[in-house]
Order: C-alpha cells, then structure tokens, then sequence
C-alpha cells in the first residue's frame, strides 16, 4: 500500500475530515493545558518552500516539534532542485531519508510529480490551484466558534483563486452552500465550480452573497506571482472590498475569516479586523493545531 498524501480536501473523506478537526481542536486545548503528546519522536518533515511563507513555514516546523520530531527546511536553491534535477528523481531520494514532506509551490503538478515518486506522506501547504491545510483550519474557527458548518451558507468575496478552489471542495466535503461573488474573468477553476455542483451560486454583487451568510471570507486580490497585475486587479476588484457594511447584510451569527495576510484598504475595509465578528488570529493560530492534527494522522508513529 502506498504512502497516503494530502494534496486536497478530497484525499480524506468527511468523515476522516471532521475527525481530524475535532482532533486539532483537542491538541489545541492540551496544549492550553501545557500537555504536548509527542508521536512523531525522532520523525523527520522536510519542508519545500518555492513561495514565501509565514503561517505555514511557522505550523509544519513548530508542530513537528511539539509532537517531537523536526522539520528540515529544504530550499530549491540549495538543493539540487534549483538546478534542474528531476522532480521524480528528488521525490525518490527524499522520501528514503525523510517521514514526510510539505511542499509550497506554484505549479500543483509538481506536488502530484512528488507524490506519485514519493514513498512516504507529500502535504501541500499551498498550490497555485488549492490550499487545503488553510481550510481545515478555516473549518476548525467555525467549528469552535459557531459549531457545525453543514447546512450553513458560506460566501466567498473576491478573486477566484486557489482559496476558493479549496472553498468549493470544502463544500461539497462539510457539506455547505457557498455563495461566490468576483468580477468577471475572475471566476474559479471550471473543474471545481462542476465538483461543487447545486451547493455553490456565483454572482457579481458582494451583497447579494453575504446576504444571511453565516461565514463570510475572502483573499488578496493579487496573489503571489501576481504583482504585475495588480493595478489592473485593483481596478478589477474596488467594489469587492469586505466591510462591516457588507457584514451586516450577513446573518446575525456571522463569523468573518481571512488567510492573511491582509491588505487593509484593499480586499477589507481599514477597521474590519477590529470587528467582534471578525476570528482571523484564532484562524492563524489554528494553523499549528490542524497542521499537528494532520502530521499526527498522516506520518506513522514511531514504534
């Protein structure tokens, strides 16, 4: 049997999902307790990281070592991937050395070239196309803030991009309705829009999709890679910024996410973060305790 990876929310089903959240939520309270179980002693996460990186680099790093084991940062221009070597080829000498590893990339095809090579666990921590450790810790804020998602309605403002890719196959996984609302030629992978099915609408105006939301979220206009279209995005994008007007078409129970990093004045209003309704530092932080969760599940313990 091969090595079990987590390229996308749906490598787990709902079931594994909901398990695993529930999971993060409790090493997030024992480690409120000061009591950090260790079962990844001597395991060894190599981390691959193409694009810069705070909140992911800080969980996958900080979560193997509170669950003991290390990560080991592997950068492409100090290993032979900078230099042309074969992903196949890197897949297949890493994973002879290493219980696991998160890889950080642009395109997902080379996550998919790793994994189908690798002998042990390939996380994405982030693809051009999905984020899917982002939504287990987007699911876990809902969770411990307004408790089960499934029959909510989510909205997503703004570009569609790798996060709302991963928000669609949220969807259909936590089994929620999601609202899209983006400009234009901003629309999210067709593939994913077709996976969602009947749970997802796509509209034009914001307000139309926040309107009785129970979870309202959204990203930067422009992503990574991105920065030469940013004044054209900017223009694109100037009346799809999340205020707390716009959250006050939502439900009463509205619970606001962000990814981070935020660009205050763009995608959200100056003053948004500060709203009650607003759980972006809980997001954050939950990114260790999902991140450990899913370490703990995916990388065998030590025996």
């Amino acid at each position: 049997m091969g090595a079990k990876h987590f390229l996308s929310l749906l490598d787990f089903n709902p079931a594994e999902l909901t398990a695993l959240i529930a999971r993060a939520s409790e090493l997030k309270k024992l480690r409120a307790q000061g009591v950090l179980p260790q079962p990844l002693k001597n395991r060894v996460l190599g981390v691959i990281f193409e694009k810069a990186s705070t909140r992911t680099r800080l969980s996958f790093s900080v979560g193997m070592i509170q669950l003991g084991g290390q990560a080991l940062f592997l950068s492409p221009a100090d290993t032979q991937l900078g230099r042309g070597e074969p992903l196949a080829d890197s897949a297949i000498v890493m994973s002879s050395m290493l219980d696991g590893l998160m890889i950080r990339t642009f395109a997902h095809e080379t996550l998919r070239a790793f994994a189908a090579h690798s002998s042990v666990p390939v996380i994405n921590g982030l693809s051009d196309e999905l984020h899917p450790c982002q939504l287990l810790a987007d699911m876990q804020t809902y969770s411990e803030q307004r408790g089960a998602i499934a029959g909510k309605t989510v909205a997503w403002i703004g570009d569609g991009n790798n996060m709302c890719n991963s928000y669609l196959e949220a969807a259909v996984q936590f089994d929620f309705k999601l609202r899209i609302a983006c400009p234009e030629g901003y629309e999210p992978d067709a593939r994913y829009l077709e996976l969602a099915g009947e749970r997802v609408r796509l509209v034009r105006d914001p307000f139309e999709a926040a309107a009785g939301a129970h979870l309202v979220t959204t990203d930067v206009w422009a992503s990574m890679g991105q920065e030469e279209e940013a004044a054209q995005r900017l223009k694109a994008f100037h009346l799809y910024q999340v205020s707390r007007d716009l959250l006050d078409k939502a439900h009463a129970d509205v619970l606001f996410l962000h990814c981070l990093p935020a660009h205050r004045g763009e995608e959200i209003s100056e003053d948004l973060l500060d709203d009650p309704r607003a759980e972006v530092w809980q997001q954050a932080e939950n990114r260790l305790h999902a991140q450990k969760a899913l370490l703990e599940k995916l990388i065998a313990p030590n025996v």
